[in-house]
């Protein structure tokens, strides 16, 4: 009795592993030869990770963003030769948002809504950023943005890989007390980043002993500079603080040096001029002013090389590498390695993961905070040259680490101060902004 259960049991097991192992057998041959039979391209594949760039390619701003979504993508291909991210290809979805910040927003949400994408890379403008920053903040989604800002901001759904105040704008002011001179003119476009900026540089000024000795603004594209000009001959400063952004930078530059003012008699510390703009402009116009940034395409680095080299052989030997680009650049594979980590392509899954992530990047070694999701950069200060190239003239040493919120004031007041901004202005973020 007991030998026939045992042969019942073991029996029935027996058939079970011939049967199981013949379908093994089985399986092997048919992935062996289904490809050849009816074609590879037929056989279900992993989807792309879609990621969104969302930058003006037209308008005014696109003389400065069209080269940082050049340098997105250049980061996206660079991942996708190494095989992609999770083993799958990362397709970029590239949207014009056409220096209109309503059009951003309505694209972000497309972006997130109907594309599913796992992060959006853009926006240059604070005015921009501001806009789209709820729509994030609704869908608790991310925006990576790549460009020096003027701070008081802090969001659980934005990555600032640009500089914050104290990375740029008042190393930059000491530097230039110390080393140009105290009488200060201020000119900057007129929406949120230039107002926000020139507050913060009048406090820092003052407590420098130093000395604001005028102070004016063009609208977003403006052309018009012969009465500003005419102010700044009057009131000859030792030094102009340039905020402005955009194709203005052009007209600006041009009316200077028409007007007869010389960099050698009163230079420019320009915080969102770079290699682009000073290559449109034309680097005879520019040599000699100054510009604060976090990266400059002169760093030796072997990363820089490396990056400088493979963004010209994308895009052309002429073109040239700014910060915003490298920012840019960095942001995705900071991305990439914080999706990796979590093995989620999803934001509340690789949050965690991301902050707190470093990089060796061309400009060195970078580190997202994950107290306040700005990254740790080092301060430059370059003096453009003959070729549109910058010669480092000061460096911060070592990166630092950013505080959105500058110490003059406190945070309430601060946020008073942006309010009064955006209502004043309609509830926008830049003057006499469109509609």
């Amino acid at each position: 009795m007991l030998d026939s259960v045992r042969y019942k049991v073991f029996g029935e097991r027996h058939r079970y592993y011939l049967i199981a192992a013949l379908a093994g057998l089985f399986g092997l041959l048919l992935a062996a030869l289904l490809p050849s039979v009816i074609g590879k391209e037929t056989l279900p594949k992993k989807t792309p990770i879609k990621i969104g760039i969302l930058h003006s390619l037209s308008g005014t701003m696109a003389v400065s963003e069209r080269s940082v979504a050049n340098a997105t993508l250049l980061a996206v291909e660079e991942l996708n030769r190494r095989g992609g991210v999770l083993g799958r290809k990362v397709k970029a979805i590239t949207i014009d948002g056409r220096s209109d910040w309503n059009v951003f927003a309505k694209e972000a949400e497309n972006l997130i809504r109907s594309h599913k994408v796992s992060a959006v890379f853009g926006c240059w403008t604070s005015a921009c950023r501001k806009t789209v920053k709820p729509v994030f903040e609704k869908h608790d989604h991310v925006l990576f943005y790549p460009v020096q800002y003027e701070g008081l901001e802090q969001s659980s759904n934005i990555i600032y890989t640009g500089a914050a105040p104290n990375q740029q704008i008042i190393p930059a002011t000491k530097w230039t007390i110390d080393n140009i001179g105290k009488r200060i003119y201020l000119l900057g476009s007129d929406y949120v980043f230039p107002r926000t900026a020139h507050q913060i540089i009048q406090t820092q000024v003052a407590a420098l002993n130093g000395q604001i000795v005028g102070e004016a603004y063009v609208p977003l594209g403006g052309v018009d500079f012969g009465d500003i000009l005419g102010d700044i001959k009057e009131k000859k400063p030792d030094v102009i603080f340039n905020t402005i952004n955009g194709d203005s930078n052009l007209a600006f530059y041009r009316q200077l040096r028409a007007s007869g003012v010389k960099a050698k008699d009163i230079p420019v510390m320009s915080f969102s001029l770079a290699e682009a703009e000073v290559q449109v402009i034309g680097p005879d116009l520019v040599a000699g002013d100054y510009a604060a940034r976090n990266y400059f395409q002169t760093i030796e680095t072997e990363k820089n090389k490396e990056f400088v080299e493979k963004y010209r052989a994308r895009y052309g030997s002429d073109k040239v590498t700014t910060a915003p680009m490298e920012a840019a650049f960095f942001g995705v594979l900071m991305w990439a390695q914080a999706v990796e980590e979590s093995n989620s392509i999803h934001y509340r899954g690789y949050r965690d993961a991301l902050l707190g992530q470093t990089l060796n990047a061309p400009s060195g070694i970078v580190y997202i905070d994950p107290t306040t999701q700005h990254t740790w950069r080092t301060v430059l200060i370059g003096q453009v040259r003959q070729d549109g190239n910058f010669d480092l003239v000061w460096n911060s040493g070592r990166p630092v680490r950013p505080v959105p919120y500058p110490g003059y004031l406190p945070k309430n007041q601060w946020d008073d101060f942006l309010k009064s901004l955006f209502d004043g202005w309609g509830g926008q973020w830049e003057a006499g902004g469109r509609t």
